[in-house]
């Protein structure tokens, strides 16, 4: 499977952005998916997660209620619509898929798309 990343870029605090995940090589709804993010300095960190149907997510709770996962069998693409955002959501945010049901652990994921910049400007 491969994935492509797309839709970062710089917005001000409080804005918007969608980010997108395509998806090629194999079918796309057999996997799950998650999104994911790497801070400078710092861990990569689960943000959202969606089952193979998307009748299933999950998220982070710093972005509970700001974030929306999503996906769309059809078109082999994940979204992640991010409103609210704040300066400390700046980060490299990667799509991941695997096998199974989604998990908030990275190391459980196959296959990595290769990340879209977000940057949060106050």
């Amino acid at each position: 499977v491969q994935l492509q990343a797309s839709g970062g870029g710089l917005v001000q605090a409080w804005g918007s952005l969608r980010l997108s995940c395509a998806a090629s090589g194999d079918t796309f709804s057999y996997y799950a998916m998650g999104w994911f993010r790497q801070a400078p300095g710092k861990e990569r960190e689960f943000i959202a997660g969606i089952s193979r149907t998307g009748s299933s997510t999950n998220y982070a709770d710093s972005v509970k209620g700001r974030f929306t996962i999503s996906r769309a069998n059809g078109k082999n693409t994940m979204y992640l619509q991010m409103n609210s955002l704040k300066p400390e959501d700046t980060a490299v945010y990667y799509c991941a898929t695997k096998g199974g049901t989604y998990s908030p652990s990275p190391s459980n994921y196959d296959y990595w798309g290769q990340g879209t910049l977000v940057t949060v400007a106050s």
